[in-house]
């Protein structure tokens, strides 16, 4: 038997490859070839899965965090020169312990740091990666780093003609919430970034006005369009100011990987992520391999640390949907690696 293990990141837990290696050892122990495909979406761990799907390298740079602090982070870089950015690099909220987020506070200016880091290397293509931040500036400290490097003596028109105006920018992302709004960056992401209520009122309001004066300069406005308010409004920032073009990361990884050839012959792939729900089904990446899965006629199943909505996510055609946690496990203890990791162990054992 031949089984694909396609699995996102458990968050907070156990990366990609972490849990597939986890899974494989078992598999293998009982003599089922496997082939771990580590993933991501665009979300945390994306520039390890792009840039090894890819066979690119990654480079060190040194950068402000979202807090303005001087921080290690690095991008990855394609044989052909494309560069991959994770902007969780830069505002991720691992960066940050819990009682500090502050999304009033909190800034893109080091993923505007990281492109220019990437461009001045002599980078003109970029997959961005979107998501895991603890950011809702809408790009404003983005666009103020490219301004501060690359508009001296000059305005950012010009800028963006001159040292942007050949970068092409893709952006790997599975959500397609506006900027402003109820369903807008703030409303929906904010509180778990740290916001209050009245944050968010006041983080939509910013990044309304930020809209608004962007669309009178620009002649255009592009808040509305789905993911503008992916990973805090970068989404808006890089499709306004810069040109970027949306893509379901998920699919991205998946086509540069030639998943669909990889997968004929198997008997079952194995997807998985932190937390499954109806949310799942709403383009996240075990959705997006169910359809892959479905349309060359191999099963698909779902593990995850927690399972809500089985019943649904059944029906739209996993072959199985599987928590790994026990019921009635603390998710404090859960989430431990030690825990997980022996938990998966059980779920892989039942297999075969």
């Amino acid at each position: 038997m031949k089984y694909i293990l396609a699995t996102d990141s458990f968050k907070g837990c156990m990366s990609s490859a972490e849990v597939e290696n986890i899974i494989a050892g078992v598999l293998d122990a009982k003599g089922i070839d496997t082939l771990c495909l580590p993933m991501s979406d665009g979300g945390d761990g994306m520039l390890a899965a792009f840039t090894a799907a890819t066979g690119g390298t990654l480079e060190p740079v040194y950068i402000h965090d979202l807090m303005m602090r001087r921080t290690d982070a690095h991008y990855g870089v394609t044989p052909d020169g494309t560069a991959i950015v994770e902007v969780a690099q830069a505002c991720g909220l691992s960066l940050i312990k819990e009682e500090e987020r502050n999304p009033m506070r909190a800034t893109t200016y080091g993923v505007g740091e990281l492109l220019s880091r990437a461009i001045k290397r002599g980078c003109r293509n970029f997959i961005i990666g979107l998501g895991g931040t603890a950011t809702s500036d809408a790009g404003i400290g983005m666009i103020k780093a490219l301004v501060d490097i690359f508009a001296r003596g000059k305005n950012f028109d010009e800028a963006l003609k001159t040292e942007l105006g050949e970068c092409r920018f893709t952006l790997a992302c599975d959500v397609d919430n506006p900027l402003c709004g109820e369903n807008g960056a703030a409303h929906v992401y904010g509180p778990q970034k740290g916001a209050t209520p009245e944050m968010v009122g006041q983080l939509d309001r910013r990044a309304q006005l930020f809209a608004e004066k962007s669309a009178l300069h620009f002649g255009f406005d592009r808040s509305a369009e789905p993911g503008a308010g992916a990973a805090g409004g970068l989404g808006y920032a890089f499709m306004q100011y810069l040109g970027a073009e949306m893509k379901s990361g998920a699919d991205l990884l998946l086509d540069i990987i030639g998943f669909d050839e990889k997968i004929k012959g198997a008997d079952l792939i194995i997807t998985g992520e932190g937390g499954a729900d109806r949310q799942t089904l709403m383009g996240k990446l075990p959705q997006r391999i169910l359809m892959r899965g479905q349309q060359t006629g191999v099963p698909v199943g779902l593990v995850a640390g927690s399972v809500s909505d089985r019943e649904l996510l059944l029906k739209a055609g996993f072959a199985f949907v599987e928590s790994i946690t026990p019921d009635g496990m603390p998710l404090e203890e859960a989430i431990k690696k030690d825990v997980a990791s022996s938990n998966l162990r059980r779920f892989a054992n039942s297999l075969g």
